[in-house]
């Protein structure tokens, strides 16, 4: 099943990041105990009852004017628009607030499925009086605490029963691809530039993600989708935030594609944002190939291998990913994309025979033994593949506490010599083998 997308609000220094972080599982967001310290949007992914689903932690709403809170407004309105489910997160200590308020009346317009939490009971046993919060018409409200960990089993079990069902793209004989990166880096023109070349669109259907758009059509015999998602149709502030806040719509495109093209503006160059995006790509286990569009408006004498040196340094998460210089004005290097994307996907399903696959380990153990780990030497007894897309390796050792992430890495050097695995990621799970 597709990804469904829950999202954080509510007013500053509730504990929203707290909460987040301990719904994925690790500290991603910046918890400090000071107003809007967060301020972008943060995202991962939770699992609950076999079911996982994406996270966006907002900015604190507040009345007053405090700096960022045209830009925070902004991201917290994206939010609730592509988001399936709203958790509202209110300050148990601190009581009902007129910044509570302000939220809820956002809310209120977004007709979206609402889980007021009321975050900071961290005593079960002195529970404050909580039922001023139903002064927002939102439901009941949730105790909770994301310092303690206190009712987090009943907001997942909450969250998990309000998310919609949502169904897979039907295209079994088809790549599914998007492009992806940041607002004005030309992906629109990439996927016009891209069809109307091969004038062989098919037809367009609505997606199953709101305000997503497939493309499918055919090349040389072969089927492919780009899946596209439209931009913001609200103006005014919302409109003017778009550059800085608009990486939530990477999220439903990525979830729904099998290869993701991260797309570069090689007039502007590489931005921190950019690393963010691909970051997601990686983050879902997709295959990516990385694109350089507007080479035509590279400055003066830049060099392609300069220019890519400087991705592989920057981009060192997605060292596996091909890089294509394009121009989707001038249609320079539009002929490598679909290659690209078709290796990408390919190598995304690769399958190693498992005797050649216990040689390759038995051998990168021999020229390299295992480091002392946590008191200990993993040892791999055997290993076997067991998925793809991406190609997942389950490696059955003594004691998966021992492996070291350095030498997980060693390993999977050693896998991409031995078999071309370039665009996609990979999945090493360590099992304890009695």
């Amino acid at each position: 099943m597709s990804l469904g997308l829950v999202a954080f609000v509510g007013a500053p220094n509730v504990g929203k990041s707290t909460l987040f972080n301990r719904l994925i599982g690790k500290r991603v967001s910046i918890v400090e105990d000071t107003p809007g310290v967060t301020r972008d949007r943060l995202y991962g992914q939770a699992e609950w009852l076999t079911k996982t689903f994406s996270l966006v932690d907002t900015g604190g709403v507040e009345i007053k004017n405090a700096p960022f809170q045209t830009e925070i407004r902004a991201q917290v309105q994206i939010a609730i628009e592509e988001a399936d489910v709203i958790v509202f997160v209110v300050d148990g200590k601190m009581g009902l607030s007129g910044d509570d308020e302000q939220v809820a009346k956002m809310l209120y317009k977004s007709n979206k499925p609402v889980i007021l939490a009321v975050n900071k009971i961290d005593n079960v046993d002195k529970i404050p009086d909580i039922n001023d919060f139903y002064a927002l018409g939102l439901g009941d409200p949730l105790p909770v605490s994301g310092s303690h960990g206190i009712g987090i089993g009943d907001l997942l079990d909450k969250i998990v029963s309000m998310l919609p069902e949502k169904e897979n793209n039907q295209y079994e004989d088809a790549i599914t691809f998007s492009f992806i990166g940041r607002p004005n880096v030309g992906k629109s023109s990439l996927t016009n530039a891209l069809l109307g070349q091969e004038r062989v669109i098919v037809k367009d259907i609505a997606g199953t993600t709101r305000d997503s758009i497939d493309t499918p059509f055919q090349v040389e015999g072969k089927n492919y989708v780009a899946i596209d998602t439209a931009g913001l149709v609200k103006k005014g502030r919302i409109y003017e935030a778009i550059d800085k806040y608009a990486a939530i719509r990477a999220l439903a495109a990525i979830d729904r594609s099998e290869v993701a093209v991260m797309v570069i503006d090689a007039e502007t160059g590489i931005l921190d944002q950019d690393r963010h995006v691909c970051g997601y790509a990686l983050d879902a286990k997709k295959a990516v190939v990385i694109v350089v569009n507007k080479w035509d408006l590279a400055l003066k004498g830049q060099q392609q291998q300069d220019f890519e040196a400087e991705i592989r340094r920057r981009f060192k998460f997605v060292d596996f990913a091909e890089v294509v210089f394009v121009s989707a004005k001038t249609g320079r290097g539009m002929d490598k994309i679909l290659p690209a994307i078709e290796r990408a996907y390919e190598n995304s399903r690769r399958r190693v025979p498992t005797s050649i696959l216990n040689q390759i380990i038995a051998d990168a153990q021999t020229m390299n033994p295992t480091p002392e780990f946590n008191h200990g030497r993993l040892k791999i007894m055997f290993a076997s593949q067991v998925g793809v897309n991406p190609p997942t390796f389950v490696f059955f050792c003594n004691n998966p506490a021992f492996a070291h992430f350095s030498y997980t890495r060693y390993l999977e050097n050693r896998l991409r010599e031995s078999f071309d695995f370039t665009g996609t990621p990979f999945n090493i799970v360590y099992r304890e083998r009695k």
